[in-house]
C-alpha cells in the first residue's frame, strides 16, 4: 500500500479555534480509549496482503462489516475526476453471477454499449463541430442496446439478496483517500456476505454505466451547484489546496464527469479494488477463528495487484492567509480552516475528535457558545 503521508504534507481541519490545554487533555484521553479497544481487536494479514480486523461483541446476534479500499478521488488521473465515486455506484450493479439472466449474452451487448457510448462521447466532445445527425443516430442506437441489456439483467439484485437475508444499513461512501462498503447482517450470514463481496472485488459488471453517469451528474447539481453548503465547501477546498489533488471535488468536475468512460474505470477498478489495498473490519457476535476461515476461503485466492509508485503533487507550504467569497442566494455562512498532519499520522485522528466536539450537533461546544 502507498503511504498516505506521501500524498500531502498537510491535511485540512475545519474548526474555529483550538485551546492548547484542551488539545493536550484530548490527546491523552484518545490514547487511553484507543489502547483499551485496540487490545481487543484481532488482526490478521492474508498472504495476498488483505488485512482483517475482528472484534467480538456478543450484545446481539448481529455483525457489522466494513470493507475499505485505500483508494479515492486523489488516485484519479487528471481529466477523470469523479471516477472513484461513479465506480462506487457501479459496484452495486451486480457481478457476472449476480444480477444477470444470461451473462454470456449480456456481455456481448455491454461491449456494444461501451463502443457506442465511447463513439458518442467522442463526437459530443467536438462541441460546435460535432455532427448532430450522427449524435442523434448514436443516441437512438445506445437507447436500443440499453433496453436489450435491461431484459437480460436483474436490477438491484445485490440489495435484494442482502435484504431477504436480514441485512440493514447496506451503503457505501467515497472520499479523497478511501472508498468504503458497509452492511450489518445476522451473525449466521457471514459466509453469504463473503460470497457476495469477494465476487464484487473481482467480477463486478458495469451495468447501466451511462444511465448511472447521468445520475451522479444530477447528484452533483443537487449537492454542489444548487446547494449553498456544497458550493461553499467545494470553493473552500479549491482555495485551501493549490497543487494537491485534494483541491478537486470527490464528485468530480462537470466537464470530466460527462465524458467518464468504462475503459478507464475498468483499469481503476482492477488497480484499486485489490486485496493488498483492502482492510476488512468485522464487529459483533463472532468467533474470530471461524471468520478468519471464511475470509481466507473467499478472499484468500484473489491475487494481489502489483502496486506501482504513484507520484502525487506535493502541496507547497502556505505562507499567508487565503480568503474567497462565494455569492449565493442563501443565508450568510463562514468557513475557516487550518492545515494539519494527514493520515495515517495520529494527530489526524486527534483533530477529527476535536472537530467533532467543537462543531457537530447541538451539544457541541461552539453551538452552545454561539447559538444557545
Amino acid at each position: 500500500m502507498r503511504n498516505s503521508l506521501s500524498r500531502s504534507r498537510f491535511g485540512l481541519t475545519t474548526v474555529f479555534f483550538i485551546m492548547g490545554l484542551f488539545l493536550v487533555v484530548l490527546s491523552n484521553s484518545c490514547l487511553l480509549a484507543a489502547d483499551g479497544l485496540g487490545n481487543r481487536v484481532q488482526r490478521v494479514t492474508l498472504k495476498n496482503g488483505l488485512k482483517l480486523l475482528m472484534l467480538e461483541r456478543h450484545l446481539s446476534p448481529t455483525v457489522s462489516i466494513y470493507i475499505r479500499y485505500r483508494a479515492g478521488a486523489v488516485d484519479e488521473a487528471d481529466g477523470k475526476t469523479g471516477t472513484a465515486h461513479l465506480l462506487e455506484h457501479m459496484m452495486f450493479k451486480g457481478t457476472r453471477t449476480i444480477g444477470s439472466h444470461n451473462y454470456r449474452q449480456e456481455e456481448k451487448i455491454i461491449k456494444q454499449i461501451e463502443q457506442t457510448g465511447t463513439t458518442l462521447d467522442a463526437e459530443k466532445a467536438k462541441e460546435k463541430s460535432a455532427d448532430k445527425a450522427l449524435i442523434a443516430r448514436l443516441n437512438t442506437q445506445l437507447s436500443k442496446l440499453q433496453a436489450e441489456q435491461r431484459h437480460l439483467s436483474i436490477s438491484n439484485e445485490i440489495d435484494r439478496i442482502y435484504t431477504e437475508n436480514g441485512a440493514v444499513g447496506l451503503n457505501a461512501s467515497t472520499g479523497q483517500d478511501l472508498t468504503t462498503y458497509q452492511v450489518s447482517i445476522p451473525a449466521n450470514r457471514i459466509e453469504l456476505w463473503a460470497r457476495i463481496e469477494s465476487d464484487r472485488m473481482v467480477n463486478s459488471v458495469f451495468r447501466e454505466f451511462y444511465t448511472e453517469r447521468d445520475v451522479v451528474m444530477e447528484e452533483r447539481r443537487q449537492r454542489a451547484e444548487s446547494d449553498p453548503d456544497g458550493k461553499l465547501v467545494e470553493t473552500y477546498l479549491a482555495t485551501a489546496f493549490l497543487a494537491h489533488p485534494y483541491r478537486r471535488p470527490v464528485l468530480g468536475w462537470p466537464s470530466d464527469m460527462k465524458y467518464l468512460d468504462m475503459d478507464y474505470m475498468r483499469s481503476f477498478y482492477k488497480k484499486t479494488h485489490a486485496p493488498n489495498n483492502t482492510v476488512i473490519a468485522v464487529v459483533g457476535d463472532i468467533h474470530p477463528s471461524s471468520v478468519r476461515k471464511i475470509v481466507e476461503k473467499y478472499f484468500g485466492g484473489i491475487p494481489p495487484h502489483k502496486s506501482s509508485l504513484s507520484l502525487i503533487t506535493e502541496e507547497p507550504r502556505q505562507s499567508g492567509e487565503r480568503r474567497v467569497d462565494v455569492s449565493f442566494a442563501a443565508e450568510p455562512q463562514m468557513m475557516m480552516g487550518y492545515h494539519k498532519p494527514p493520515p495515517p499520522g495520529f494527530d489526524d485522528y486527534v483533530f477529527d475528535v476535536i472537530e467533532s466536539i467543537l462543531t457537530r450537533g447541538r451539544t457541541s461546544r461552539l453551538f452552545k457558545v454561539l447559538v444557545d
